[in-house]
């Protein structure tokens, strides 16, 4: 059974991030809670699954070319970065609405020691990125015969 913890505080900071992306596209003022430094400017859905021989990451990542994605592994922790670029349009008669989230993403996972960090292959098709993670063969323990002398 999974704990599922309640943070209220949690939405309202969401609604903070919201409210501070479109104050910037607006020319408005950097947020008291914005110091400039964030990591990510919005943070793309995943999927994770485990299969018998590995484990599949799918994240949704439409509108991001595969040469603005970076993978890397260290330590146990595989890390997803990349960035979406923003469709540049003047249009000084019409109202324009933006609801795609651009900028740059930023995820982290820890991955179990049975994943074999040396084999991982990652491709992009349709908007979703996969990246596969092999498992590493399980040693079997075998039983060792003690011969009297």
């Amino acid at each position: 059974m999974n704990i599922a913890r309640f943070e209220p505080w949690s939405l309202f900071n969401l609604l903070q991030r919201d409210l501070d992306q479109l104050s910037a596209r607006r020319g408005g003022f950097p947020s008291a809670f914005d110091n400039g430094n964030s990591v990510a400017d919005y943070v793309p859905a995943v999927d994770v699954v485990e299969e018998d021989d590995r484990f599949v990451l799918r994240a949704d990542l439409p509108g991001v070319d595969a040469n603005d994605i970076s993978i890397s592994m260290e330590d146990g922790t595989l890390s997803l970065a990349g960035e979406r670029h923003t469709e540049k349009t003047e249009n000084a008669d019409g109202l324009h609405r933006f609801e795609r989230t651009s900028g740059k993403f930023f995820r982290r996972f820890s991955l179990p020691e049975s994943a074999d960090s040396e084999n991982i292959s990652a491709k992009t098709a349709n908007g979703i990125l996969e990246v596969s993670i092999p498992k590493k063969p399980q040693v079997q323990s075998r039983r060792i015969t003690v011969q009297a002398a």
